[in-house]
């Protein structure tokens, strides 16, 4: 940091606190002059944007991605801390990969990967919605290709 008084380059910082504004205050000493000043560090936001189906964006809204989880997730054994816990785990997925973008579909498949984990039935609603299930053959073989991915359990013949 170049110091006001002398231009020096090089100083130390003595006191950092944060501030209200989610900045962080900075008290500092030349190495020089010993002039003291005072500067501020503001974490800088890229806004990452959604890509939708249509071709429109808009600006990620991790509301609305837990929107949709909860209600694929309604009446099923999933906490609502779980919840905001794979909804933060999306979102940090997404601002690390560095992108400005981000298709819709991409954010779709990283919910999905996720609740297929989490729980079949919330899976399946999600997907439904997802990929517009259009009707009962395309259900059907979203829960077949699920079930495939289990070993089924078997009746022994003397259940019959």
């Amino acid at each position: 940091m170049r110091c006001p008084m002398c231009s020096y380059e090089d100083s130390k910082v003595i006191d950092s606190r944060p501030t209200e504004n989610a900045s962080i205050r900075r008290r500092r000493e030349c190495l020089s002059c010993h002039h003291r000043f005072t500067t501020y560090e503001f974490i800088e936001k890229v806004p990452l944007f959604v890509v939708k189906k249509d071709g429109s964006k808009e600006v990620f809204d991790r509301q609305k991605l837990l929107a949709g989880l909860i209600k694929s997730c309604y009446k099923r054994p999933v906490t609502p801390d779980r919840l905001e816990e794979l909804t933060r785990d999306i979102e940090s997925e997404l601002v690390n990969s560095l992108k400005s973008e981000v298709t819709s579909e991409e954010i779709g498949v990283m919910a999905m990967e996720r609740l297929k984990e989490l729980d079949e039935v919330s899976y399946v609603r999600f997907a439904s919605v997802y990929r517009e299930f259009k009707d009962i053959e395309t259900f059907l073989a979203a829960i077949k290709a699920l079930q495939g991915k289990k070993p089924r359990k078997r009746k022994n013949s003397s259940d019959t």
